[in-house]
């Protein structure tokens, strides 16, 4: 599998935005990491927002982000939180 859009989650257009971020494979999404891959798509994209980043954790971990844990949603929650402050 090398395509972004055949993972939980990622559609054309996150799919897109991730290329356009240079995350062009799943391999490279779950080497990266949803924060850093973020991170990477809040420079592009203003409409970046908790459930992006959920998304692509849940992509990452191969389930849709409804079903991630609890405390690693409050973990996506609090990270994002930070990058707010900065």
């Amino acid at each position: 599998m090398n395509q972004l859009t055949e993972l939980p989650n990622i559609g054309k257009v996150i799919g897109n935005k991730l290329k356009e971020a240079e995350i062009e494979t799943p391999a490279q999404l779950k080497s990266t990491g949803a924060e850093r891959a973020f991170l990477r798509l809040s420079g592009i994209d203003d409409s970046a927002c908790y459930n992006m980043l959920c998304a692509l954790e849940g992509a990452i971990q191969n389930i849709r982000w409804h079903q991630l844990p609890k405390d690693r949603k409050e973990e996506l929650k609090h990270f994002l939180n930070q990058m707010k402050l900065k």
